[in-house]
């Protein structure tokens, strides 16, 4: 079931049928782990047709009234103000994965070791994002966040002297990633490559009043570089060359170590928690799973780490490994596994009966969907 917060808020915003029926969505997703409309209409215990309940799903994930603005900021703006201080220092990471011949393209606020998408766009083209769409996706993330100090971090698509200056004039904090093919010049000295500068294994510089591009009128920036050195003849293949103007290396790097977060979400977004790889939803029905999915996700993370601030973790999976240094569990996973081992079989019943009871006008359907259920379950 949805936290109290999260049932409260949506119940503002929906009528009551939509609530109901979003809930049971979000129950199905936790339960099952899939998204795709025919595996939530297989799955839901609505005492109608397979082929009505399909449809039904249909016509809701097409509602107006399910946009990130009216239904998910407010419950980002909850999550904020109960579990993030005022003008604390937030990482917020710009990514993108493949989705079929589509980009999903997100921003997340970076927070447990996992990331919480705030906002996103369905791309209709293969490939990297541009200016354009990048600050399309940013905009409504700086209103949202405006009491806070935020970090954008961002890997090498986003390494762009463009997008850095327009978040320098916005008094945002970057830190994003640039090839180290890219070629800077500092002061009294010719253009040269990053990777000329000395790097290696081991070492980290800071190189503050740099000029990145040969284009006026962006002015001069911070890069922080960075390579892992090697441990047990382990080690990476090239080190880390970051735009900013955080103010030192080790800021820099600290923060730029966080944007792993959101590709654990893409992890559990996808193969391992709601195999959004198997949906074939058309791009406006997407965008709304995309939704449920930031519902249920965040949801699952409080109440996983309600769980571990309780102290009951060990009996929904194993806590400690030998030979493994980080924990085993996310709170997301401790969160939607605790939910199917104490088995809410109860809660979509409960919906199921409200909704019949709103649809009066579908009873015949009801009573005849709740005979084939009896002669079903008299089969097994």
């Amino acid at each position: 079931m949805l936290p109290i917060s999260y049932q409260n808020c949506l119940e503002k915003q929906l009528k009551r049928a939509e609530y109901l029926t979003l809930v049971m969505l979000v129950f199905l997703l936790q339960s099952h782990k899939q998204v795709s409309i025919e595996a939530l209409a297989t799955a839901m215990e609505y005492p109608i047709l397979f082929e009505s309940r399909r449809r039904s799903i249909q016509r809701f994930l097409k509602l107006p009234s399910l946009k990130a603005e009216k239904l998910w900021f407010p419950l980002v703006k909850y999550i904020l103000r109960t579990k993030f201080k005022h003008k604390q220092e937030l990482m917020v990471a710009l990514d993108r994965t493949q989705w079929r011949d589509r980009n999903i393209f997100v921003i997340s606020l970076i927070w447990d070791k996992r990331s919480i998408p705030l906002y996103w766009q369905i791309l209709s083209k293969e490939g990297c994002s541009n200016l354009k769409e990048q600050k399309r996706l940013i905009r409504p993330i700086l209103g949202l966040l405006k009491k806070y100090e935020i970090i954008i971090l961002g890997d090498r698509e986003f390494g762009s002297v463009k997008l850095a200056k327009w978040l320098r004039d916005k008094k945002v904090k970057f830190v994003l990633r640039i090839q180290k093919g890219r070629y800077m010049q500092k002061e009294g000295e010719e253009f040269k490559k990053l990777s000329e500068g000395g790097l290696k294994p081991g070492m980290s510089l800071y190189w503050s009043g740099i000029k990145v591009t040969k284009q006026k009128g962006f002015g001069e920036f911070d890069i922080a570089g960075y390579w892992k050195r090697e441990y047990r003849n382990k080690g990476e293949e090239e080190g880390w060359y970051l735009l900013t103007n955080v103010g030192t290396v080790k800021e820099a790097v600290k923060a730029y170590k966080h944007r792993s977060g959101i590709e654990a979400m893409f992890k559990d977004c996808k193969t391992g928690g709601y195999n959004l790889e198997k949906s074939h939803a058309s791009e406006e029905r997407l965008e709304k799973i995309i939704l449920l999915i930031a519902i249920a996700y965040s949801s699952a993370i409080l109440q996983g780490r309600e769980m571990k601030q309780k102290g009951v973790q060990k009996y929904i999976g194993r806590v400690k490994e030998s030979g493994r240094r980080e924990r085993r569990h996310s709170s997301f996973w401790i969160g939607i596994y605790g939910q199917g081992w104490v088995g809410e079989t109860d809660c979509c019943q409960e919906i199921v009966e409200e909704l019949m009871v709103i649809r009066r006008n579908k009873l015949p359907f009801f009573q005849r969907g709740m005979r084939a259920m009896m002669l079903i379950r008299q089969c097994l």
